[in-house]
């Protein structure tokens, strides 16, 4: 009897999408339609909640032991239609032309672009959160409608309710990381790893701060996914979202428009200010001080100076240097914190070590100032885009205790190297869960860091360094020079009898070996 055939997995909500950028890739610049379909699949995310919520609202209407029931069924599409019930919800107000099923009932229609146009307008100008902010220009000469029509029929079979299987996760966010990886080597521009940090690094960087409540912010916010991953860590522990208030700043455009969108899907209110901006000509939040600052900013960049940042404020313990702005963002962080506040974020591992145009004296006032708190060298491989070997920076105000134990004069390093497991050929994720890979950078930061955490040196792994040891090693701050190595398992096999056996196994492998050259002989001989 045959057996049943097994169902085919279910693709993923980013394999699904890949689908429809392929379904409209035609002519499309990858930059291009990349936009295209993450703006509908917004318009189709904000839909499906909406239908989700108006669907609540006519259970409980029709329901006679619910405070909002309605005797006469005549009377509850007055309610339905009742801007107030949506928006107290944190459910977008979506005017019926600009709704998913009015939308798809036109796809096959040669005006869909000039439609889903109009739903845009319509949402912004009834959701100011979003105003300025939806993308446009659907109906432009140069956007195949057929492709469109496609592309939306193929979004239209995809959910974004909570009961659905791809769930109200960091949908753009994901989106936005997947395309970047599908499109790298087609899309030119900045490095990938500017506009959206992967999820297992930008998790490690939460867990470890544990922002639970005050303002966190993010100077160089891609799309937003440092935020999203907050209020999900503040949730988690059983706070509010509001617990936290977000400010941020993005300098690319259409990233900050993918951050407000982002943000907006999760009733996230957050200040990005009123558009994009460059943070260090153009600081949106020049009195911002933070508790918590959460950043991966672009590596290395080289074309961030201005002459009228000659004599900033910010650059408290060395002007950085021109063609490199690494320590800029360090001491951006750095005069943005509250006097108890933290920064967790992002670095390129030539930072760790550098001495070229002052960064190695800047590095030495950061450790002298007692700011540098545990320094984690990250595996490779964990960003789509660059191979750039990268390394988490905390920095902390007030280590005299700031809420946690008394640090002065000492530094957490780990080697996290080691950790991490191939998710693709080119992409590495460290594991979440109670054993997973964050648990340990982020448990071993803990103890190390707070009251009776029950610290120890693990070697190979983790060290507590005083800053007179640093010292030694003119301020490089990469951890393999402090962890050692690990240790070895222990060996007790007698050194006679481990003599003894590798003879035997280093035989046995000459012997196999000519019996494979005999038979490869014969065969060659046999075809002569």
């Amino acid at each position: 009897m045959a057996r049943p055939a097994k169902p085919k997995p279910q693709k993923t909500l980013e394999q699904r999408l890949w689908d429809a950028a392929d379904a409209l890739r035609g002519n499309q610049e990858p930059s291009e339609y990349k936009h295209v379909v993450l703006g509908l699949v917004f318009l189709k995310y904000i839909s499906d909640r909406f239908e989700e919520r108006r669907h609540a609202i006519d259970v409980s209407l029709a329901d006679p032991e619910s405070d909002e029931y309605i005797p006469n069924p005549d009377r509850r599409p007055k309610y339905l239609e009742d801007r107030g019930e949506y928006t107290r919800a944190n459910v977008f107000w979506v005017p019926a032309e600009a709704r998913w099923g009015a939308i798809q009932s036109r796809a096959k229609l040669p005006s869909i672009g000039q439609d889903i146009d109009q739903a845009m307008d319509l949402i912004e100008k009834e959701n100011p959160s979003v105003r300025g902010v939806l993308p446009r220009n659907y109906g432009r000469e140069g956007l195949d409608k057929g492709r469109l029509g496609q592309l939306v029929d193929l979004i239209g079979s995809i959910g974004f309710t909570e009961s659905d299987d791809h769930g109200s996760d960091d949908v753009l966010g994901r989106v936005y990381e997947y395309f970047l990886g599908q499109f790298a080597g087609k899309e030119t521009g900045k490095d990938a790893g500017a506009f959206y940090t992967p999820r297992s690094v930008v998790k490690t960087l939460v867990e470890m701060l544990e922002p639970y409540k005050g303002r966190v912010y993010d100077p160089a916010c891609g799309s937003g996914g440092m935020f999203v991953q907050s209020a999900e860590f503040v949730k988690a522990h059983g706070g509010k979202r509001n617990d936290i208030s977000v400010f941020g700043q993005e300098y690319t455009d259409t990233t900050w428009k993918l951050a407000k969108m982002n943000l907006a899907l999760r009733g996230i209110e957050a200040d990005l200010g009123k558009g994009s901006g460059d943070s260090f000509t153009n600081d949106l939040h020049p009195d911002l001080r933070a508790d918590f600052i959460i950043a991966n900013p672009p590596f290395n960049i080289s074309n961030w100076w201005d002459a009228k940042l000659a004599d900033d404020p910010r650059w408290k313990y060395g002007t950085p240097p021109e063609r490199n702005a690494n320590f800029a963002w360090v001491q951006h962080f750095i005069h943005h914190l509250r006097p108890n506040g933290t920064a967790g974020f992002v670095l390129a591992n030539g930072s760790l070590s550098s001495t070229q145009n002052g960064e190695g004296v800047i590095r030495r006032k950061l450790v002298e100032a007692d700011l540098v708190d545990c320094i984690v060298a990250m595996p490779d491989k964990l960003f789509f885009n660059t191979g750039i070997p990268v390394s988490l920076w905390f920095v902390s105000k007030g280590r005299h205790g700031n809420g946690h134990r008394d640090r002065r004069g000492e530094v957490l390093f780990i080697d996290a190297r080691k950790l991490g497991s191939m998710e693709s050929r080119k992409l590495r994720v460290l594991t979440d869960g109670q054993d997973g890979d964050i648990q340990k950078i982020a448990g071993v930061y803990h103890a190390w860091r707070n009251h009776g955490g029950g610290y120890e040196d693990v070697p190979g792994f983790a060290k507590s360094a005083a800053i007179q040891e640093i010292e030694r090693h003119s301020f490089v701050l990469s951890p393999g020079r402090y962890v050692g190595t690990q240790e070895a398992d222990v060996d007790d096999e007698p050194i006679d009898e481990k003599i003894m056996r590798l003879s035997d196994e280093l035989l046995a492998a000459f012997d196999h070996g000519a019996q494979l050259e005999q038979l490869i002989r014969r065969h060659l001989e046999a075809k002569r």
